[in-house]
């Protein structure tokens, strides 16, 4: 009699492709991801009985783990087919402690492609649950338990209910919190620069734009416009001016490795505005299977959390053999990538499964998204294989009375990996110096003066942090993207033309942290924490051990911190010189969950709060008055919700409820659209603009109004885009625009 076979996955995508390669005898289910978890509302965590965690079924997932008993009672071989890293491990290992094991042959399969030969493979030669790998997650989930669940309370008690700290999200509000406070205090610094334009006395028509660099050999720094217009005036009254040198050298521009996932968030961010999260969706889809057709389903590509750039031997040949027969030899340059000091070197790197299902084949079977991402990790895998870009480098150095000037030109003569990103585009050709000659004389047709500021550094983007955590040891490919998820979702960070940037919240939170726990919200100590965790995946660590060690350090901080509790509270409040109407006591600012608020100090004697007024940052209003209430006469008035949301509202309240959007004043730009803007909220509280004939008009704006006519089509109203480095003004209706840089 055959055997039964159970095999689980996490998703029911991969269930899908894996059907199409194991037999009848084989039935596939999905966990639909973890199945038990430490208990919500509660510490689960015993300390005192060596850290021993107390695990329940996860809310929704009991109907899950019914159907998986039931099957696993049929079965004769249970095959635990989960992601090949900890939390796969984890969830197998929790899959053992809820389904019938008792007289069945259990197995753990490993995959790092979800291809017929990957998965059969596996099938043929399964391995058990690593213990190691077990104790290692669940050492990080504790961690996480302890730090969330003691610190957090402190946060509450000290500004508001649902604020949380996370052992590694702290740490990286960190460094955004201190790249912000970079900015802030940066000061631009003004400089100049000069270009002197020359032609060749046989090429008139070609003109020459050099940089002045040094005069008598010692750096040129020209700091204001004094000193700029004495080196003007200067250089203006050469009479001569000869090419000192010409010289011609190759450049070579080597291929990058292929992805990590650091790597692929970071340039899916940087070249398709994709969010970390939204990069990891998708790719979670082409790893787990796409249907193409005749060939059924299959993973397009290998598993995509991984800290390695390793390459398997059958993948090199197979690209070795793509390149020579579409590209030729002289293109080919097979190469091995060894694991970064500090990777795990787990997996492989992020590669396609066949680079014979090029993008453009198999477009037809992607959406748009897969599509993009899929051609960008194909691009990178094929590339990192072929022969470097070179180019043919031209330095020209011209004198005149000891002030040297410099031009230099690229010239790419030899495409190499860059024609896979270049054949599907025309290619622009190259500036070509003129042919001058050391020793030549050249002729001044002008002299410019350009003025300049230092610029503050760059906010992170998604990317930028996600290779900074990377770069500190924090952090693993598993959880970058979860990480930024959770600064976002706590509003301690938002998004800002696609940077990030710290709320006033995120602030205050790191602020508070840094100085109660300056040793364990440090970047340091998280990467020593997560390096150790590795050791207890490779067995060199006990978890228990690693645990009672932090415990050790962290309860002496955390019970310091509790005694100055009330302390703590009365610090982050602010004495007005406002009174409270009612009692006649200060009021003072507070901290709430949609924000801070004005509040009788008399609390909670006097409950008297209001929103804080313009002068203390709260919102301003042209008016307070908006018109008469519709319904019964009354005023309409302008008020705030408890998530600080201005609306307008009758004075008769509660008596009459009617309420409407608050009306900024201003005209619909609109073509042909006699409405007025007002202010509106996104389900998720996101300010916007739009019209007050909606539906009627569906005109809406993230971007602030201006009561300025555009000075092309004269349209009433403008926009205003303000970035950390820019204020741009611009209108909708037309291409009019001009921007103001905030640091001149």
């Amino acid at each position: 009699m055959e055997k039964k076979s159970l095999v689980i996955v996490e998703s029911p995508a991969k269930c899908k492709t894996l059907s199409k390669f194991l037999d009848s005898s084989f039935k596939i289910m999905a966990s639909k991801g973890h199945i038990r978890d430490l208990p919500e509302g509660e510490f689960g965590v015993n300390i005192k009985d060596n850290f021993q965690p107390r695990y329940t079924v996860i809310k929704g997932k009991k109907s899950i783990v019914d159907t998986l008993k039931r099957a696993s009672k049929s079965s004769d071989r249970i095959y635990l087919a989960l992601d090949p890293d900890r939390e796969g491990e984890a969830i197998a290992w929790h899959i053992t402690k809820v389904i019938d094991t008792d007289s069945k042959e259990l197995f753990r399969v490993l995959f790092n492609e979800i291809t017929k030969k990957a998965v059969l493979g596996g099938i043929m030669n399964p391995t058990q649950i690593d213990s190691r790998k077990v104790y290692a997650q669940q050492a990080r989930r504790i961690l996480d338990r302890l730090v969330g669940y003691l610190v957090s309370p402190i946060l509450w008690k000290t500004y508001y209910s649902g604020l949380s700290a996370g052992r590694v999200q702290s740490v990286a509000l960190r460094l955004l919190c201190e790249k912000q406070a970079d900015i802030d205090k940066f000061k631009p610094e003004e400089y100049w620069r000069i270009f002197l334009n020359v032609v060749d006395g046989k090429d008139k028509d070609n003109i020459i734009r050099t940089r002045l660099t040094r005069f008598k050999n010692e750096i040129v720094k020209i700091p204001n416009q004094e000193e700029v217009d004495r080196i003007y005036n200067e250089i203006k009254n050469i009479k001569q001016f000869i090419v000192k040198s010409v010289e011609k050298k190759p450049k070579f521009r080597k291929a990058p490795p292929p992805y990590i996932t650091s790597t692929l968030q970071h340039d899916a961010v940087k070249f398709m505005k994709f969010s970390t999260v939204k990069t990891m969706k998708v790719a979670q889809s082409l790893y787990e299977g796409i249907d193409l057709g005749k060939e059924g389903p299959m993973g397009l590509i290998t598993y995509m959390r991984t800290d390695s750039t390793r390459i398997a031997d059958e993948a090199l040949k197979q690209a070795k053999e793509f390149i020579l027969d579409k590209y030729g030899n002289n293109y080919l340059t097979p190469k091995e990538y060894h694991p970064s000091k500090g990777a795990q070197d787990a997996h492989e790197a992020i590669r396609p499964t066949s680079v014979v299902h090029t993008p453009d084949k198999i477009k037809e079977y992607l959406n748009k998204d897969q599509y993009k991402l899929y051609r960008l990790i194909w691009r990178r895998f094929l590339a990192s294989q072929m022969k470097p870009a070179k180019y043919e480098v031209t330095d020209i150095k011209i004198e005149g009375n000891e002030y040297l000037f410099e031009v230099q030109n690229s010239q790419l003569i030899f495409d190499g990996f860059l024609v896979l990103t270049t054949e599907d585009k025309e290619e622009k050709e190259d500036t070509v110096l003129p042919a001058l000659k050391e020793g030549q004389e050249v002729r001044s047709v002008g002299i410019e003066k350009e003025q300049n500021f230092t610029k503050p550094p760059s906010q992170f983007t998604e990317g930028t942090i996600v290779k900074e955590l990377e770069a500190n040891g924090i952090g693993r490919p598993s959880t970058y993207s979860q990480i930024i998820s959770t600064l976002l979702a706590r509003n301690y960070v938002k998004r800002e033309s696609g940077k990030l940037k710290p709320t006033q919240i995120g602030l205050e939170i790191n602020n508070l942290l840094v100085k109660l726990f300056p040793d364990i919200f440090n970047v340091t100590f998280t990467a020593q924490l997560e390096e150790k965790l590795d050791e207890v995946e490779s067995g060199k660590r006990n978890w228990v051990n690693l645990l009672k060690k932090f415990y050790t350090s962290f309860k002496p901080a955390l019970e310091s911190v509790r005694e100055k509790q009330q302390e703590l509270k009365k610090q982050t409040e602010t004495v007005t010189k406002y009174k409270c109407e009612e009692c006649g006591a200060d009021m003072v600012v507070k901290w709430g969950k949609y924000g801070r608020f004005l509040a009788c100090s008399a609390f909670p004697d006097c409950q008297n709060a209001k929103p804080l007024p313009p002068e203390l940052g709260g919102k301003k209003d042209t008016n307070d008055v908006q018109g008469k209430c519709p319904k019964c006469g009354s005023k309409l008035v302008v008020k705030y919700s408890k998530q600080n949301r201005r609306f307008v509202a009758c004075e008769a309240y509660p008596k009459c409820r009617y309420t409407e959007s608050y009306k900024t004043g201003l005209k619909c730009p609109k073509p042909n659209c006699d409405g007025n803007l007002v202010e509106r909220y996104t389900k998720k509280g996101r300010q916007f603009y739009g019209c007050d004939k909606y539906p009627q008009c569906d005109f809406a704006s993230w971007d602030e109004p201006i009561n300025e006519k555009c000075p092309e089509c004269q349209t009433d109203t403008i926009f205003k885009k303000d970035t950390s480095n820019k204020l741009k003004l611009y209108c909708v209706n037309c291409s009019w625009s001009e921007e103001h840089s905030k640091s001149s």
